[in-house]
């Protein structure tokens, strides 16, 4: 009984910590968009933004589960190196987001909030995904 209320507190304690990175995800694409992400996806149903959005969650959930998996069931350091890797996740994929822009024509807030399909959101989706996967990785 008292692994089952161990695993019970793991698992609350890497989700509290992994929803919390992805507020903070949330926070930073909205900051790196022009317009308010919630205005853009649920109410004006930007595919564009919810495309975006949603390949930042996953790369921070890749980070998540990377650092889960590292914590060789040390809760503590799991936490900890969880929240750290998480915000070099999110501050490596802020840097992506900037570069890719940098390096391609027009600006790429604006093409994320364009109410029309815009393939150019692909490839930040791909880039906030591999950068996930990347730090993910480096915890292995």
């Amino acid at each position: 009984m008292e692994l089952l209320f161990q695993e019970v507190v793991a698992a609350a304690s890497y989700s509290l910590v992994g929803l919390a990175l992805m507020a903070v995800g949330y926070i930073v694409i909205d900051i790196l968009t022009p317009g308010k992400l919630r205005t853009l996806i649920w109410e004006e149903r930007n595919r564009n933004a919810s495309l975006l959005l949603t390949s930042n969650i996953l790369g921070l959930g890749l980070i998540v589960v990377g650092a889960i998996w590292a914590s060789h069931g040390d809760l503590v350091r799991g936490l900890i190196a969880t929240a750290i890797f998480g915000l070099i996740g999110i501050a490596a994929m802020t840097l992506s987001f900037v570069v890719l822009d940098l390096l391609t024509p027009g600006k790429l807030g604006e093409i994320v909030t364009c109410p029309d399909h815009h393939p150019a959101v692909w490839v930040n989706c791909g880039m906030h995904v591999a950068v996930g996967g990347m730090v993910a990785m480096a915890l292995s």
